[in-house]
């Protein structure tokens, strides 16, 4: 049940209402970006609400089976606050937020919160993003418990693995800039696909403090699964680890001498071998 304020309840039941709608997003790394349908831009508990990327919510819809909350925002890139860039680097990834409505007229007669949450899925284009806003129901959807596989089912470095990811870290510098997706490293002298698979973060530049996995190591040259969000240049620094391929042999054992830790059932019987006739 929500709950608002006596004045703004009064002028709810009015013939005409002056309300505009706004949205809160605060990013995992504490910036907050306010919005509104308002326009012009709106101050409310310090932080300002901005017309200038206006936004569109799009109908809620609840139910009483506890599935996920429907509601999608779009609005249009800005560059001063929302960048496709911004969104590809992942600064907006699980975003909170909050959209509620007020009396742009007057301020002091509280918010009527419309829905909290945080962001999933966001696309964009042409210029606009699209971005889905997931409840508190969405937690209730997500799988419970482990399935056996004859892969690892433990990330590189985690707690269930155990490998030592600072012992194998290693830094480097770029030498040949191609794209954002590739670059070269002269001074690797690592065997070719060592680092498939592992994670790259940039030291400096313009991707400082960025993440992206490795697809594929030859010959001294990175290939990223996907390409940065900004330019790549020469003399850029970086830190990257191997990768596993969640092999029990191969990875596990040879390369990490990790056997011990494996947290997958490479021995178990496959399906052929299930659902063959006894004797066989």
């Amino acid at each position: 049940m929500k709950s608002i304020s006596a004045a703004l309840n009064t002028h709810l039941n009015q013939e005409v209402t002056t309300l505009a709608t706004c949205w809160k997003a605060t990013l995992e790394n504490g910036t907050i970006y306010g919005f509104t349908s308002n326009i012009s831009d709106l101050v409310i508990s310090g932080v300002t609400y901005s017309a200038s990327s206006g936004c569109t919510p799009t109908a809620i819809a609840s139910n009483s089976d506890l599935a996920v909350d429907n509601l999608d925002v779009i609005g249009f890139l800005d560059s001063a606050q929302i960048t496709d860039a911004d969104i590809q680097a992942g600064l907006w990834d699980f975003a909170a937020i909050e959209i509620f409505q007020v009396n742009y007229l007057d301020l002091t007669m509280d918010r009527l919160r419309l829905r909290s949450g945080r962001l999933g899925e966001i696309k964009t284009s042409r210029q606009q993003f699209i971005a889905e806003l997931r409840g508190i129901a969405q937690q209730l959807q997500q799988n419970l418990g482990q399935v056996y596989s004859a892969s690892c089912r433990a990330d590189l470095g985690d707690a269930r693995c155990k490998v030592n990811l600072a012992a194998i870290t290693v830094t480097g510098s770029v030498t040949i800039a191609t794209s954002s997706q590739v670059f070269t490293d002269s001074a690797r002298t690592e065997a070719d696909g060592y680092f498939d698979n592992g994670l790259m973060t940039f030291t400096s530049g313009g991707n400082i403090g960025l993440s992206m996995e490795i697809k594929t190591f030859i010959a001294d040259v990175f290939t990223m699964q996907l390409p940065f969000p900004y330019a790549i240049a020469l003399t850029d620094t970086y830190s990257a680890y191997p990768g596993c391929k969640k092999r029990f042999i191969e990875d596990c054992k040879t390369k990490f001498a990790n056997a011990v830790n494996f947290r997958g059932e490479p021995h178990v019987p496959g399906t052929d071998q299930i659902m063959a006739v006894g004797g066989v």
